[in-house]
């Protein structure tokens, strides 16, 4: 476990990314596409060439995009995914398939990885993509390349023992022990873009000049006003009908970030597109879409978990009954009907209906609610302790967290605890989880893809480990879930993951938390294609691949 001074020096660098766990940016609502827009391409007619899109954003992304040191929440990985192209993308299923790679292939232990790269591609300043290049970008990310100090990748990348330029256009990765998802890294939920060589050098203007191989070149960035590409026409990717992507001529894109301003921005024509997971707004949403104003896609596919993250190093929650007297004291169904207007769906785990290792509350055995057996634990845990079992709950000072807050507080104190709600801004609640000054602090996170990807949250000595969760049983199963060659032993192990979450209630699960991303009519093509046919990825919490989305003139 890092010490508070380490976890001190990260607090800044990492604000970003943690904004995609707050709660104040997440809520939740019913899967599927409630209004039309979002499948591919052939679905919504013959995409038109040329046009402006501009996309609301649901908040900036402050330090910029130097990829190996960037932070990237969903908002900073829509801007990444515009600009840069990654090795691999997740297919309709969700398996990793190449994409700026040729291929992507193991060796029978996993231990050696050889990633054959398309020829022909250029980044935007004209240079070649190169497997040195893409060699530097992986010692960029793991920390062994001088010009590039990241932090968050260096744990990330930590199982890789070298990386070597095999010929031209191939690359070799040797592991330290097996990895079985390593293809799933090299798209890191979009954020693990293949920068060009005069990127990774710069050492001034690394997070704002940005070069990547990806359809659309940056042409400007206004921090906190707007970010504005261009059309790559030189982009090396066609749709599956053999047409040149991107389809846009220009995609701007605009930080809003209060929800109902972002709405407003829609409803007036200031923008074309907006993204959010906020229930209520979801909710207005789904009947503008009704009326036939707006369409709107919507996912839970794949998708993460609000929940509320309990900090197990200190008391209370250092005490399993406390844990466990809160999740028995939390009333779902109201929850629902109170806070998320009927559209939530209940969380039983930390993974998503799609991903490996999800489990319904049954199998898992995460406490459900009983208030009775909350007040019991609440007694047994006072008689233990001698102390009163209270607690601060965490939110930023905005009115929906606070009611969460709010809710969350009545119904513990309903069973005898005590608590006090604790407002403060964003980027102190950031720094409050990281260096663990917290007891216990709504959050979001764990969007799908092979569970792996999950590790750096929950092993016990990982710096973004911010639960302070140490668990023998978890690190033995996440070790052996990394390791393992058997697709269905990895299965099980996972599944045992979730059933230990559930035993030990290292965290309060919550609901599954959608994304919706609402268009004006002659928008289309939110989803877009997945890498090797027609049928997209539907998921839509890292957002949204806007080559693919036209407008229609």
């Amino acid at each position: 476990m890092a010490s508070t001074g380490t976890r001190r020096r990260w607090s800044k660098r990492l604000a970003t990314i943690l904004a995609l766990g707050l709660v104040a940016a997440a809520c939740g609502g019913g899967g599927g596409d409630s209004g039309g827009s979002g499948g591919s391409a052939g679905n919504e007619g013959t995409p038109q060439m040329g046009g402006t899109l501009k996309y609301g954003l649901e908040a900036e992304t402050a330090d910029g995009w130097c990829l190996p040191e960037a932070q990237l929440a969903i908002s900073g990985i829509m801007v990444a995914r515009t600009i840069y192209d990654t090795l691999t993308r997740p297919d309709a299923s969700g398996k990793y398939q190449p994409w700026l790679a040729q291929s992507v292939t193991p060796s029978a232990d996993n231990k050696v990885w050889t990633i054959k790269l398309r020829s022909g591609i250029k980044f935007h300043d004209g240079s070649d993509l190169t497997a040195e290049v893409v060699k530097n970008n992986l010692d960029a990310y793991r920390g062994a390349y001088p010009a590039r100090k990241p932090l968050l990748f260096v744990f990330t990348f930590s199982n890789i023992a070298k990386v070597d330029v095999v010929d031209p256009l191939t690359v070799q990765v040797t592991m330290k022990q097996p990895w079985a998802a390593f293809d799933a890294y090299l798209y890191g939920s979009g954020r693990v873009g293949m920068m060009a060589q005069s990127q990774l050098d710069d050492k001034k203007h690394c997070a704002d000049k940005l070069v990547g191989t990806g359809p659309f070149k940056m042409k400007e960035w206004v921090p906190n006003q707007k970010f504005v590409a261009d059309k790559n026409p030189d982009y090396w990717a066609k749709d599956a009908e053999g047409r040149q992507l991107p389809y846009l001529d220009q995609v701007e894109y605009d930080p809003i970030v209060e929800v109902d301003q972002r709405v407003n921005a829609l409803e007036s024509g200031d923008i074309q597109a907006m993204h959010t997971s906020d229930p209520s707004t979801i909710a207005d949403l789904r009947n503008t879409a009704k009326s036939g104003d707006i369409d709107l896609t919507e996912s839970t596919d794949f998708g993460e978990v609000t929940y509320t993250m309990l900090n197990s190093s200190k008391p209370p929650f250092d005490n399993i009954k406390a844990r466990q007297a809160l999740a028995y004291a939390f009333n779902f169904d109201d929850y629902n009907q109170v806070r998320g207007k009927g559209i939530l769906t209940q969380a039983s785990g930390p993974f998503a209906p799609g991903n490996v290792g999800n489990l319904d509350d049954k199998q898992t055995g995460f406490p459900q609610y009983d208030p009775d057996k909350a007040k019991q634990l609440v007694k047994e845990y006072e008689d233990e302790t001698g102390k009163q079992l209270k607690f601060s709950f965490s939110t930023v000072q905005a009115a929906t967290t606070i009611a969460d807050a709010q809710f969350f507080k009545d119904q513990a104190e309903k069973v005898g605890m005590k608590v006090d709600i604790t407002t403060i801004d964003q980027s102190s609640l950031i720094d409050t989880a990281i260096q663990g000054n917290f007891q216990a602090v709504g959050w979001r996170n764990h969007p799908g893809g092979d569970p792996d990807e999950q590790y750096v949250w929950w092993e016990s000595t990982s710096p973004v480990n911010f639960g302070r969760i140490k668990d023998p049983e978890i690190d033995k199963l996440l070790n052996e879930g990394r390791t393992s060659t058997d697709q269905s032993k990895r299965t099980t192990i996972y599944e045992d993951l979730n059933k230990r979450f559930g035993a030990e209630v290292w965290n309060l699960w919550n609901y599954y938390t959608p994304w919706s991303v609402a268009t004006t009519k002659n928008v289309h093509g939110v989803l877009g294609e997945g890498p090797t046919s027609a049928k997209p990825f539907p998921g839509l919490a890292v957002g949204n691949p806007v080559m693919y989305m036209w407008i229609d003139k």
